[in-house]
């Protein structure tokens, strides 16, 4: 047996990685990166449209009593029960209706809702390419 090991492997070469290593690498970095990152604006989305919905009841009580308390639905019934009357004089019942509207309880309501359906809109858009994305690496 040799006791000089040195010179039994000489004549052997390094292994060489393959060519195309180094670029698999950096893609497989770049999809982790692009993953987190949408997870983490999925979850976002999906946080922010969890808080929205879970605000509408609120928005809409507070929309619904302001309504009750400006006297709008008396405007109504009053135009429902005699039109004759209302359209006589639609430009002085409109401009009654204009000023006891409740711009503060309408404009809660109609953020919110936008909210839910911008976040809704967008965390269905971004988990549809989350699961093409997970579905495309398994």
């Amino acid at each position: 047996m040799r006791k000089d090991y040195e010179k039994l492997f000489t004549h052997l070469e390094p292994p060489e990685p393959p060519a195309e290593l180094l670029d698999r690498i950096l893609f497989a970095i770049k999809r982790e990166q692009e993953l987190r990152s949408t997870k983490r604006l999925a979850f976002g989305f999906l946080a922010l449209l969890v808080v929205s919905l879970t605000a509408a009841p609120f928005s809409w009580a507070f929309f619904f009593g302001q309504m009750a308390e400006s006297g709008v639905f008396q405007f109504i019934s009053a135009t429902t029960s005699d039109p004759g009357t209302f359209l006589s004089l639609w430009p002085n019942s409109i401009m009654a209706v204009a000023e006891s509207l409740p711009v503060m309880g309408i404009t809660v309501f109609i953020i919110n809702m936008i909210l839910a359906v911008f976040t809704l809109r967008l965390f269905l858009y971004k988990k549809r390419l989350l699961v093409g994305y997970l579905l495309q690496s398994v």
